[in-house]
Formats: structure tokens, sequence, C-alpha cells
């Protein structure tokens, strides 16, 4: 077997290890994967997927890294052709709720359960969550600030707040459709983003 070949198998074992680790952390939170249960599900050795991480840790933050490159994918990414502002805010937000009403994985967005689930706790899991929320909000936050430098919103703007309320209608959509199937959720998210940019 060419190395080529090799290492393009070694990806495409990988990418299988992180979309069921993904699939399993979304309903059970990112605890719930192990290189075990992985290498029983998948029906491979547990050296198998241990080579791909080593550890259970870096297995956890591997597979939050890769909910949120598709997260980016499909929420973000299309709205950069937008110029920076308001424009592009709102395509990012409307791309935000799409998102959550129809998610990529069975539990809902991984990014919102991870945050519940690492908030309070010290390490490197925590970390990883910290710091692809962090990447989130400061795509909002320079999206604002350019719509209040270009006077697309209107000053006084409180961009803090306006960042706050968006977070908050997107963590409040997620647990409407997770507990309670709630589809009309969906509108009010949209409402609330709206209000918040008003």
């Amino acid at each position: 077997m060419s190395p080529r070949r090799s290492a393009a198998e070694a990806l495409l074992t990988r990418g299988r290890i992180l979309d069921r680790a993904a699939e399993i952390a979304s309903e059970e939170g990112l605890d719930g994967i192990t290189i075990g249960r992985l290498a029983e599900e998948l029906e491979m050795s547990k050296s198998g997927v241990h080579k791909h991480f080593g550890t259970k840790e870096s297995l956890q933050i591997s597979t939050l890294d890769k909910a949120f490159v598709d997260f980016w994918h499909r929420v973000v990414e299309p709205a950069l052709a937008e110029p920076p502002g308001l424009r592009r805010l709102r395509m990012v937000c409307a791309n935000s709720v799409d998102y959550l009403a129809s998610p990529l994985l069975p539990g809902g967005c991984l990014m919102t359960a991870a945050l519940s689930e690492y908030d309070g706790r010290p390490g490197a899991v925590r970390d990883a969550v910290a710091e692809v929320w962090s990447r989130w909000q400061g795509q909002l936050r320079a999206d604002l600030a350019v719509a209040v430098e270009g006077g697309e919103l209107p000053e006084p703007f409180d961009v803090d707040q306006a960042l706050f309320e968006i977070i908050a209608a997107g963590l409040a959509l997620n647990a409407a459709m997770q507990l309670q199937h709630d589809q009309s959720a969906v509108a009010r998210a949209r409402r609330a983003i709206e209000k918040a940019l008003g």
C-alpha cells in the first residue's frame, strides 16, 4: 500500500470515529464517548481507535473541534461573501437559527451541550469549550461593531447587550427544540434576535 493511500485511509477512519463520537456526545455529553465504546460500535480494536487520539481527553477535544468546524461551515461560511456589518450579521444569525432548528447531530448543538456540561469544570476540555464559544461570540461581536461604526445600528448601541441577547436566543432555542420539540420557538428566536438588533 502506498504511503499516500495509507494516509488517506487513516484520515477516513479518523473521520468515521469523530462522526460517531459527535453523535454520541450530542445526546450523552462529551463524557459519554470513550475509546472502548467507539471501538466496539465501529467494530475496531481499542488500539486502532487509540492510535488516532491517544487519550479520552484528546478524543473529546477533537470531537468538539469537529462539531465546531461543521457548525462554522454551515452557519458562518455562507455569510462571508457579504461585507462585514449588519447584513452579514443577520445572515449568520438566520443560519444559526436554521442550524438549531435542523441540527446536524441527533442531540442538537454539541457546543451548547458541552457548554452546560463543562462550564463549571476545570481542565483542557473546558478550555476547548471556552475557545469555541469565544470564536463564535467574536464573529458576532465583530459584525456588530462594524454595523455600529458604519451607522447601520443606532447610536448609542450596546454591543455587549445585543451579543448577550443573540446568544441567549440560541441557547433558548436549542433547549426548546431538544426538550420540548417546540417548533414555534424558531419564530420566537428570530424575533428575539431582531429585537436585539433593533
